[in-house]
């Protein structure tokens, strides 16, 4: 625990030590609250789930934009064989990489608290919803990034590792729309459904947005986080010998 507290502190130090976490919040809250409070007013509804419906595909823009350095940057300066020369595990340092970014986007979330309160302040919501919503958006954000840390430690580039992290957290989100599940089905019978459950996160994610925290959504999303960071692993023990 003393080395991931170690490669924790280093990273999240990093994000606040330039104006990208300060732009980033900013243009997170704005943006992601912005999109909330039209609709909002203009259905006059003291309700939530618009706000947590929009972040599965806002998110894949911004957590990938988060994860894109956590490897590709040691790379670029240099600091990546230092680090595996480090007397530490592999999955040490990559969880000590994980466990910042997670915190960072954690405090993005909270600052998005401010929403809640206003709406409890103009109506009566479901409070049980609510915290059901932000337990799915932090599911949510640990499932991208994870999928975006993976995505970095394959590529040099940021900018490659931003790109392929986007594609491949659309792809989870893509494979959940019905629409795409009944066209692949018109392909091979069964086929697209198979993946919406499988593999596809709205269905698991759009449950807990309306209240329902079941054993199996959380399941889902915590497996394929951990199978993602279990690759990372795999792939940092290959790049040691």
């Amino acid at each position: 625990m003393r080395n991931i507290g170690t490669i924790f502190r280093r990273e999240f130090a990093a994000y606040f030590n330039s104006p990208i976490a300060y732009i980033f919040i900013i243009v997170f809250l704005v943006l992601n609250c912005g999109l909330f409070m039209t609709p909002f007013f203009l259905q006059g509804q003291a309700d939530m789930r618009d706000f947590f419906g929009n972040l599965p595909l806002f998110l894949i823009f911004f957590i990938p934009a988060l994860t894109m350095r956590l490897w590709a940057e040691d790379k670029r300066s240099g600091t990546f064989e230092l680090l595996m020369t480090l007397p530490m595990r592999a999955s040490e340092v990559m969880l000590g990489k994980y466990f910042a970014a997670a915190a960072f986007y954690l405090v993005a979330l909270a600052g998005t608290l401010t929403v809640p309160l206003m709406v409890g302040l103009l109506g009566d919501p479901d409070g049980g919803m609510i915290a059901s919503g932000y337990i799915g958006a932090a599911l949510l954000g640990a499932l991208y990034m994870s999928v975006g840390i993976f995505c970095s430690g394959l590529l040099r580039d940021q900018i490659s590792a931003f790109i392929l992290g986007m594609v491949a957290c659309f792809l989870f989100f893509l494979l959940g729309i019905p629409a795409v599940a009944a066209t692949i089905d018109g392909w091979f019978s069964g086929f697209g459904s198979f993946l919406q459950n499988a593999i596809g996160l709205l269905p698991h994610y759009q449950s807990m947005i309306r209240g329902v925290i079941s054993l199996g959504d959380v399941t889902y999303f915590l497996a394929l986080t951990v199978a993602f960071l279990a690759l990372n692993t795999i792939w940092l023990e290959g790049r040691k010998y």
